[in-house]
């Protein structure tokens, strides 16, 4: 198990954790999530011991084996295969020793061990594994050197899944996969045997590969049964019960300051207002959860609409050297409201047919006939590095509009999700998300007719990616997208092509169905609806019993209420006619039995707002359960 016990962390001056608490049970699958610089990665660094807390502590079993992707991908002459087996330390360190032992019992001792570890199988799982992430037989063997740093990045996060570690740490390992790696590491991590604690900003991942989240907000960490959606709901819950719970207090509190307002001077109702004053003391505000505010992306509708087909290719190839195309034989249409999600697995041309589409790459045959004023814009990850590190946000938009006044100017780059700050701030020193949204803002500044994004979520948290979904689904133009985030896809896109073997072709399906191409699980759609279903129900239910069993106890509330409402008007009333000039002069009899009646209703006006309290916190806490 892992615990973390008022847990303080702070890095260069800023506090991140706060006297944080939490419970990992042994095995468990977890997410944690939280916004962007919320401190999740520094939390990775306090449990695997390389930064030390400020206050409480991080305790975990003895001798419990943590691991971690290596921040360096291995750059080296030896074989990928070779890196991943050498990742298992014990099985490397017992076939050493077994070419040199001499004692037949340690040679036993050995054995037993190797056998123990299923050390004779390990060749064949770390194969597997590296398949899984996209490294054929041919690419097993090669020297890692010889691979790019994503590529490597992946063997490094294959080293770590073969070592089996107790506790497995992975912050963000989708950064560097494709789709396919993706589906592929979403089914090993949901069989995985030890615990798993996961940062990832990938719905469909932390719907599928964890049972649980743990939610890092306003310094504090908070343990959620369920996937990410389960955990939204549930959480969105609590928010309006909380709000409902702090409006009913505030209305018990204003209760009871009216009553001490009214009989605090009198020495009839002294005791009784300075024990409603006590109470007030000992009343604990309840803490609302604040929703954290994302910045909406804007992204400019084109100008001027252009007519269908906007792209039509007949027969075109595409590569980089003359004679060796990565895509032939391209006979494909786009219209002008077209919403396509390219497929495939990285190194299959997705890159190279978006830089086809935006002109940066051009046909070695065929031809592409473009709409007649036509704008293509193109983001990608790797433009991240073509910002002028020392001009800030401002400086770059300024560029764009060299004329325009200075409000203009911060407007237009107030739309692109920047506060004022951060406009301010040199592009060296944004975060990741920051540039991305920047680089976003330019690339789609003039309003282009067809947008594409090749991967543009890898550096944005989960509510900035819904909010680059909502931009998408409301800009006019046409949108081609590469991204691993299935849930981005299925949201914005209405065709998917899969570009495959030298090709792209419209695939004829959904992401289900390529989700049960890759992994080569079946997806039983009437199973999935009726377990939906069944949960809802289940939900329904328990919801019923609950307002069934307190349902007594909400009539009392709802007649208490009736009850008090009935005595302040009469109390009203009296008062109203006591006010009445002369009445003393003219019926002081009468005036004593309203005053009477007055003293009397006040003191059960007194005892029914505390029967409501009471009655108010006893369902509310048996609903909350």
């Amino acid at each position: 198990m892992l615990t973390i016990t008022d847990l303080s962390l702070r890095i260069a001056g800023r506090l991140l954790i706060d006297h944080a608490s939490l419970s990992l049970p042994a095995g468990a699958k977890a997410g944690l999530v939280g916004r962007n610089g919320a401190g999740k990665t520094t939390l990775f660094r306090a449990i695997s011991g390389e930064l030390s807390a400020e206050t409480g502590a991080i305790s975990l079993p003895r001798n419990t084996r943590i691991g971690q992707v290596a921040q360096e991908a291995p750059g080296t002459d030896e074989p990928l295969i070779d890196i991943v087996l050498a990742a298992d330390t014990e099985r490397a360190a017992l076939l050493a020793e077994a070419e040199h032992a001499r004692d037949p019992h340690r040679i036993a001792e050995i054995q037993t061990r190797l056998a123990d570890i299923d050390a004779h199988s390990a060749e064949a799982r770390a194969a597997t594994i590296l398949a899984g992430l996209g490294f054929d037989a041919r690419a097993q063997a090669r020297p890692a050197r010889s691979f790019s740093g994503g590529w490597r990045m992946r063997v490094a996060l294959a080293a770590v899944l073969f070592a089996e570690p107790d506790l497995l740490l992975l912050d963000e390992p989708t950064n560097y996969l494709d789709l396919e790696g993706t589906l592929w590491l979403e089914n090993y991590l949901s069989r995985y045997p030890h615990t798993v604690l996961l940062v990832s900003h990938d719905r469909d991942l932390l719907n599928r590969a964890v049972t649980s989240i743990v939610h890092l907000e306003h310094k504090k960490l908070t343990y959620w049964r369920g996937g990410y959606d389960q955990f939204e709901r549930q959480r969105a819950e609590k928010m309006e019960l909380l709000e409902k719970s702090r409006a009913k207090q505030d209305a018990a509190r204003r209760h009871m300051e009216d009553f001490v307002a009214r009989f605090r001077a009198k020495a009839s109702k002294a005791r009784q207002a300075q024990s409603r004053l006590k109470a007030l003391e000992k009343m604990k505000p309840v803490e609302v959860m604040i929703d954290e505010t994302v910045t909406p992306f804007s992204f400019p509708d084109p100008v001027k609409a252009v007519a269908s087909p906007i792209v039509a290719m007949e027969n075109v190839a595409v590569g980089y050297r003359p004679g060796e195309p990565v895509l032939s034989r391209l006979t494909l249409r786009i219209d002008n409201d077209d919403r396509i999600a390219l497929l495939g697995a990285n190194g299959n041309g997705k890159s190279t047919f978006a830089k086809l589409l935006a002109g940066r790459l051009k046909a070695e045959k065929g031809t592409i006939t473009l709409a007649p004023g036509l704008k293509v814009s193109m983001f990608a990850q790797h433009q991240l590095d073509d910002l002028r590190p020392e001009e800030n946000a401002y400086e770059h938009v300024r560029r764009l509009m060299p004329d325009a006044p200075e409000a203009k100017v911060r407007a237009r780059t107030a739309r692109m999700g920047l506060a004022t700050e951060k406009m301010n701030t040199p592009a060296r020193d944004l975060s990741g998300g920051e540039k991305a949204r920047l680089l976003m803002g330019l690339s789609a500044f003039e309003g282009p007719n067809l947008f594409i994004l090749d991967e543009p979520t890898n550096h944005l948290d989960i509510d900035s990616r819904e909010a680059l979904m909502r931009a998408l689904n409301d800009y006019e133009g046409a949108v081609i997208l590469i991204s691993h985030d299935r849930h981005l896809i299925e949201a914005t896109a209405d065709r998917l092509w899969l570009v495959k073997d030298g090709g792209v072709a419209p695939f004829d399906g959904d992401m289900a169905d390529y989700r049960q191409l890759i992994t080569g699980q079946s997806v039983d759609r009437r199973e999935k609806r009726e377990a939906d279903k069944a949960s809802k129900a289940d939900r329904r239910r328990e919801a019923a019993q609950k307002r069934a069993a307190m349902e007594p106890v909400a009539r009392q509330i709802k007649a208490t209420e009736g009850l008090i409402e009935r005595t302040r008007s009469r109390i009203a009333g009296i008062e109203a006619e006591l006010a009445a000039p002369g009445l003393y002069e003219r019926q002081p009899a009468r005036a004593t039995e309203l005053s009477r009646e007055r003293t009397r209703l006040a003191a059960a006006l007194a005892e029914y707002e505390d029967t409501w309290l009471t009655l108010s916190a006893e369902y509310e806490e048996a609903m909350a359960e």
